[in-house]
């Protein structure tokens, strides 16, 4: 493992910038017969929003109770109420979602 040094640290944090990290919870709403067709909605919008550069990381999460996906937003916390107060199953009701603000480093990525 490569030694870090105290400066390269500081150097690193300093290149770091706000965003949003989304949690995608379930719904009862989920197991209705239309939902699917709302998922797919929900699914088209995060490609748009991916385009536009703003769902900068989407991971959806299959086969659990819970949750449905993680994502992060280029946007503060303000903006990302928005942009998710917009989406189709949100509206719809087959998702809710938590908010939580965080920094990284731009121009991460996971790997191919």
């Amino acid at each position: 493992m490569m030694t870090i040094t105290d400066e390269f640290m500081r150097e690193m944090m300093g290149k770091t910038r706000p965003y949003t990290v989304v949690l995608l919870k379930k719904t009862a709403a989920i197991m209705d017969p239309e939902a699917q067709k709302i998922i797919w909605e929900h699914g088209r919008r995060n490609f748009a929003l991916r385009e536009e550069g703003k769902l900068v990381i989407v991971c959806p999460i299959r086969d659990h109770e819970i949750w449905s996906g993680v994502g992060i937003l280029d946007a503060d916390i303000d903006e990302a109420r928005q942009i998710m107060d917009g989406d189709p199953g949100v509206q719809a009701g087959i998702f809710t979602y938590e908010l939580v603000g965080t920094r990284s480093f731009p121009g991460d990525a996971l790997p191919q």
